[in-house]
């Protein structure tokens, strides 16, 4: 059971790390599976048995996610602009009250207390995830990539930039890719990719992998080496990165609205589709809640 609850949790990180603005590391969070995934990948050598148990599941459900939803965010971004922003904002509203539990408990622990500078970094961090998804100006909506040296080199370290901001809650991986001009492009290759596998048309399927592959090993690499960051800042400075966390996150449905209002208008929204956004935004804030709480129940019983 628990292997099927991971697995859902990772499709909604993996659908999160498709929308532009919104963070799959903030859905992490808010799923409660944070700190685990976290704790996997920093160990994964170290502990290679546990560390696979843990993330087998999850990157499983991400994977499934990101391959699904790459399909339907063009018809529900288009179609429905304000009910699936609604919902992300739902998903991440939820687990407030757990991350919020997190840091008084981290709080409580330590011998240094300092109020202000904890306020200080909420601030500074809030306003960064605020100015961030200004900064990406227009799309590279339509861009077609063609595998060649150059490009699998540029994608590599796109990867790289992109996965070290997913691991991050609150900074979303692919608002960065959008300001770097590549977003539309992967999304694309990941769509070819799939009707090529279905269609056994090896040459497309060839094409989009080498652009692919290189994606894929700068993402790994990305998450490997900030995982091992943020891992030890949560070891040395709790409270002050839970501080930052709770910054990035609170701003998040901020990001979610702007990049949506940004390329797919929400003006048309009319009075049925607000009633059920707003019916959506308290289901997926429950559901997040309850998820949060079953995982902090289980650490606790761990």
């Amino acid at each position: 059971m628990k292997f099927i609850i991971d697995l859902i949790k990772g499709m909604f990180v993996g659908v999160a790390n498709v929308i532009p603005g919104v963070s799959g590391g903030t859905m992490a969070v808010s799923l409660g599976i944070y700190d685990r995934l976290l704790s996997a990948i920093s160990n994964f050598l170290k502990d290679f048995k546990k560390s696979i148990k843990t993330l087998l599941p999850i990157i499983l459900g991400c994977a499934i996610g990101i391959l699904l939803f790459s399909k339907m965010i063009d018809y529900l971004l288009n179609n429905f602009p304000f009910a699936t922003a609604m919902g992300f904002t739902g998903l991440i509203i939820g687990g407030i009250p757990m991350i919020w539990l997190r840091m008084k408990k981290g709080y409580e622990k330590e011998e240094k207390k300092s109020i202000g500078l904890y306020i200080l970094v909420f601030i500074i961090f809030l306003a960064i995830s605020i100015v961030l998804p200004m900064l990406s100006g227009g799309s590279d909506d339509g861009t077609v990539l063609t595998a060649n040296p150059l490009l699998c080199l540029q994608v590599f370290l796109v990867g790289l930039i992109a996965s070290a901001a997913m691991v991050i809650p609150g900074v979303s991986g692919s608002l960065v890719m959008m300001i770097l001009g590549f977003y539309f492009g992967i999304i694309g290759s990941i769509n070819k990719f799939i009707d090529a596998v279905l269609a056994f048309d090896f040459g497309k399927i060839m094409n989009e992998f080498l652009i692919l592959l290189p994606f894929g090993i700068g993402c790994l690499l990305g998450i490997f080496l900030i995982s091992k960051l943020i891992e030890w800042l949560f070891r040395k400075f709790p409270t002050a990165t839970f501080s930052a966390i709770m910054g990035l996150i609170i701003s998040s449905p901020f990001a979610i609205f702007y990049k949506i209002q940004q390329e797919n208008s929400m003006s048309g929204t009319k009075l049925p589709e607000i009633i059920i956004s707003v019916v959506l935004f308290i289901v997926c804030a429950l559901v997040t809640y309850r998820l949060g709480k079953t995982d902090e129940k289980e650490a606790e019983a761990a």
